[in-house]
């Protein structure tokens, strides 16, 4: 989709059903210098029942009588605030993203004119939501947590054939845990998966620091989406397994510099590398008082730097040869 590494600041719900925290956030991912700063739209009474239970990591980080329909609940945030969220990133010149969990909330964010609809790892087997999303043919981040490959091939046709371009669709290799284990993050899947459908891929990352993403874009990632928050001992579900806002700051600095350091995968003298070929490499030079006439050979002869001399890969081509001039001891050697 991008050119460079598009760098995703997931703000999710760590914004705590709080507008004000949320500009913060919007502040923080601007200052970070992210690319887009994304938020979460759905309707509690859509997305979960009144009995279902929350994920593990979550009765961890908010409090064990509260329902999982009561925390999505106390999170969500209305159209009206979706709308104020996009008008004040515009203002701040940052992209707006958001996901959406139900087809009433792909139809608000279509509302929106947003770019790029992000398709949440839960909705991956959501036939009514993939059919739905991809009849509007838009530029859609597809991620796969918790998926088999057969489930994302299925999720993969529903796009296509509901009429979004394969080349519209960017996928994410993502762990659906939080914080996510080093050894279950497996960014060789990441590459297969891009491979597999000959498309962009990139990575979700819910693993604690900055090392993971970085990893990925040297793989190849043109997308990195990591959540972060102003807080990590806020009350919520997902703060703990966040950046703070210095830290996504030398995320988005270590991505951009390996950006640069991933470079060409041809091999020359780099304009900066140039000045230093005399003081690093070696030339041909006496070792001994030579006199004019005298013969060169392996007692007379040596290499040593400075490089701006014979090189040293002439050197057996001058052995045997006579000397036209005298050489003082380090001489470079001139014929």
């Amino acid at each position: 989709m991008e050119k460079k590494v598009k760098i995703i600041a997931e703000a999710g719900c760590n914004h705590n059903g709080s507008i004000k925290l949320a500009y913060k956030m919007i502040d923080e991912a601007k200052k970070a210098k992210v690319d887009a700063v994304k938020f979460q739209l759905y309707s509690t009474d859509h997305l979960v029942t009144q009995k279902a239970k929350k994920a593990k990591y979550a009765l961890l980080n908010t409090s064990k009588k509260q329902t999982q329909y009561q925390m999505q609940k106390k999170l969500e945030f209305s159209e009206q605030i979706h709308k104020k969220l996009k008008r004040y990133c515009e203002q701040k010149k940052i992209e707006y993203m958001c996901s959406a969990f139900d087809v009433p909330s792909i139809k608000v964010l279509n509302q929106l004119n947003l770019k790029v609809f992000k398709v949440p790892s839960g909705e991956i087997n959501n036939f009514p939501y993939l059919k739905y999303l991809g009849s509007l043919n838009k530029k859609i981040i597809l991620s796969t947590g918790m998926s088999k490959l057969s489930e994302i091939n299925e999720a993969m046709k529903t796009l296509i054939r509901s009429g979004t371009k394969k080349n519209n669709i960017i996928i994410l290799q993502c762990n659906s845990e939080y914080p996510s284990p080093y050894s279950d993050i497996n960014l060789r899947a990441m590459v297969k998966l891009g491979n597999k459908y000959k498309i962009n891929f990139g990575l979700s990352d819910h693993s604690l620091g900055i090392e993971v993403p970085v990893a990925a874009v040297a793989l190849g990632a043109k997308i990195i989406e990591k959540h972060f928050t102003l807080n990590k001992n806020y009350n919520g579900p997902d703060h703990k397994a966040s950046l703070l806002p210095f830290e996504l700051k030398n995320m988005v600095k270590a991505i951009r510099n390996i950006e640069l350091a991933m470079g060409s995968d041809k091999k020359f003298v780099t304009k900066s590398e140039k000045k230093n070929i005399n003081v690093a490499r070696k030339s041909v030079v006496a070792i001994k008082l030579i006199k004019k006439g005298d013969i060169f050979n392996t007692k007379n002869i040596g290499i040593k730097r400075p490089g701006n001399g014979i090189s040293p890969s002439k050197y057996y081509n001058l052995l045997g040869k006579k000397s036209k001039k005298r050489f003082q001891i380090d001489d470079l050697i001139r014929l």
